[in-house]
């Protein structure tokens, strides 16, 4: 094969993990939006390059802005050369891709295969691999989903952690999203990724999953904070067989307790996130819960807010939304120790 050689995406897909490196040519502000899977960002342009070449391209001519273009393109090649990719052997393999496998891959490729290495180019570049993601999130695999539903506070999230560590096949959507998926599930000092990079991480899960196995799953909403769940994966989800999972409700107060300590230690983040839920339960509710919070009632708070807001938004959807949930499968936790979710994941995978 002459290198550097150009290859769709469909041709590069059943090799993605054979290649030593995926670089990203694009700009920090385009990686950071999205990425292929595992890709690292050697930009040949940056941002505020790219600002300057595009300014040069509208308000003078096509050939000043490459000719500026050109230059910093050969400077950015020649750094990443000299730190990146400077200890890479011979039989480094690369594949390299840009936003539409144009210019800006096609010249740190062309750089790589003179170097000696065996580069590849995407073609379509970014491009092709989001419309391959999009496709395949309109039709997903025929995967064996098992929902894990149950009230706030009953253990679903670490019952698919620890799913997850003994080796079970593990959809966790809120780590996916970075969200803990309900008014108060922002996860301090994480923001969450965008849309499509949401999206690309469940496609990525997606195409590792074993047909022949179950896929555990939490009974999510739509929505994981501001990000959607692609369409076609929720109707899949939402007609899977489910596991109710039980908890007592002191033991989901203790649990909760845990998970979002640091609401007790910043109340007014707290209050803040609970005025969102001024429309559903008034002003006089709401500032009833800030009394709560303020005042370190923290206990207390959070079973009203079981009582009042989530047990009953939850009973309200469960049946409407998962129509195997009146079959699933009752799993009783004891406690909120690690032997008690290790139990309980075991009997599932088991199972």
């Amino acid at each position: 094969m002459k290198y550097p050689a150009v290859l769709s995406f469909a041709d590069i897909l059943p090799q993605l993990h054979e290649f030593d490196a995926i670089i990203d040519a694009r700009s920090e502000g385009e990686f950071a939006l999205d990425h292929l899977p595992g890709a690292i960002n050697c930009p040949v342009l940056h941002d505020e390059e790219r600002v300057r070449v595009g300014t040069l391209y509208k308000q003078v001519n096509a050939f000043e802005a490459k000719k500026v273009g050109a230059a910093l393109v050969a400077y950015n090649i020649a750094r990443h050369l000299e730190t990146l990719f400077a200890d890479k052997p011979r039989d480094w393999k690369p594949l390299v891709y840009c936003w539409r496998g144009g210019n800006r891959s096609g010249s740190l490729a062309h750089v790589l295969a003179k170097v000696g290495w065996p580069a590849i180019q995407l073609d379509g570049g970014y491009k092709a691999y989001r419309a391959h993601v999009s496709s395949a999130l309109d039709n997903p695999p025929e995967l064996q989903f098992r929902v894990i539903c149950g009230t706030t506070g009953s253990g679903k999230s670490r019952l698919l952690e620890t799913l997850d560590a003994i080796g079970a096949q593990v959809l966790d959507l809120e780590r996916l999203a970075a969200h803990r998926g309900s008014v108060l599930g922002h996860l301090p000092n994480e923001a969450q990724p965008t849309q499509k990079m949401f999206e690309s991480r469940i496609w990525d899960k997606l195409r590792h999953f074993d047909l022949d196995k179950p896929v555990f799953v939490e009974s999510e909403s739509k929505k994981v904070g501001n990000l959607r769940v692609p369409d076609a994966v929720m109707e899949r989800m939402r007609a899977s067989p489910c596991v109710a999972l039980t908890l007592s409700r002191p033991n989901r107060v203790r649990l909760l307790m845990e998970d979002y300590n640091h609401f007790a230690q910043d109340p007014q983040a707290l209050n803040g996130q609970l005025d969102h839920l001024v429309q559903l339960h008034g002003r006089a509710k709401i500032d009833a819960w800030h009394a709560l919070a303020n005042s370190g009632a923290m206990p207390e708070l959070v079973d009203q807010l079981l009582v009042e807001h989530y047990d009953p938004a939850y009973l309200r959807s469960i049946d409407r939304n998962f129509v195997q949930y009146g079959q699933a499968q009752v799993l009783e936790l004891g406690d909120i120790g690690q032997d008690d979710f290790v139990g309980a994941a075991r009997a599932l995978h088991a199972a």
